[in-house]
C-alpha cells in the first residue's frame, strides 16, 4: 500500500495483519480521483477518516495537504499501525495536523465536535450493520461534526445488498471498485 499523491507520495504504508480489510489500491484511488473534482485541492481542509484501519485514507488526505485529518480506530494493532504510518508522512514534510482517536466511532461521535469536517470517509468492517452505520450518520450531524457542503463517502462491499441512506442525507452517487462500492452524499438542506 503507497501514498499515491502528495508530498509523500511513493511512501509504502503497513497494513494491519488480520484485524482489518484496507481499502484496495483501486477504490483508493477512485475515492480521491472523487474527490479532487469535487474540492480542487485539499488545502485548509478538515478530513475525518471512520474505522481507519491503518489509517491509508486520512494519511493519503494529510498528504494532499489536507489541514487537520483525525482517524478513529479502536483496534490496538491498528492503532501501532497509524502510529508508525503517521510518522513515515509527517516525515515527508506534511504539515497539517494529524491525530488518532483510540476508541469506537460511536464514542467519538456522542463527543461534542470540537472541528467541523468537509471530507468524512465511513469504512466500517463489511458485516457492520447497516442499522449502526445509520446511528453513526446521525450522530456526524446531530454532533455538528459537519462542515457546510461536506462530502460523506461510505464504503460497503458490492455482495451486499445496496446501502441507502437515511433522512437527513441526499445521495450523490456511487462508484463500483469490484469487491468495493463507494457511496458518496451530504447533508440535505431540508434534513
Amino acid at each position: 500500500m503507497r501514498i499515491i499523491a502528495g508530498v509523500a507520495k511513493g511512501r509504502t504504508l503497513s497494513s494491519v495483519a488480520g484485524a482489518t480489510r484496507p481499502t484496495s489500491d483501486r477504490a483508493r484511488e477512485g475515492l480521491f480521483s472523487s474527490l479532487m473534482s469535487e474540492f480542487g485541492d485539499f488545502l485548509g481542509l478538515n478530513f475525518l477518516d471512520l474505522f481507519a484501519g491503518s489509517g491509508a485514507i486520512g494519511l493519503e488526505a494529510l498528504s494532499r495537504g489536507a489541514n487537520l485529518v483525525h482517524a478513529v480506530e479502536k483496534d490496538e494493532s491498528a492503532g501501532r499501525t497509524i502510529a508508525s504510518n503517521a510518522t513515515l508522512v509527517k516525515a515527508s514534510n506534511a504539515v497539517g495536523a494529524f491525530h488518532h482517536y483510540a476508541m469506537s466511532v460511536q464514542k467519538f461521535l456522542e463527543t461534542p465536535a470540537q472541528n467541523k469536517y468537509e471530507i468524512v470517509y465511513i469504512d466500517p468492517p463489511y458485516e457492520f450493520p447497516d442499522g449502526d452505520l445509520y446511528i453513526c450518520l446521525e450522530l456526524l450531524q446531530a454532533g455538528r461534526f459537519l462542515a457546510e457542503d461536506s462530502l460523506i463517502a461510505v464504503e460497503r462491499a458490492s455482495k451486499r445488498s445496496e446501502f441507502t441512506w437515511p433522512l437527513g442525507y441526499r445521495v450523490l452517487r456511487q462508484r463500483n471498485y469490484g469487491q468495493a462500492v463507494i457511496y458518496y452524499g451530504n447533508p440535505s438542506q431540508n434534513g
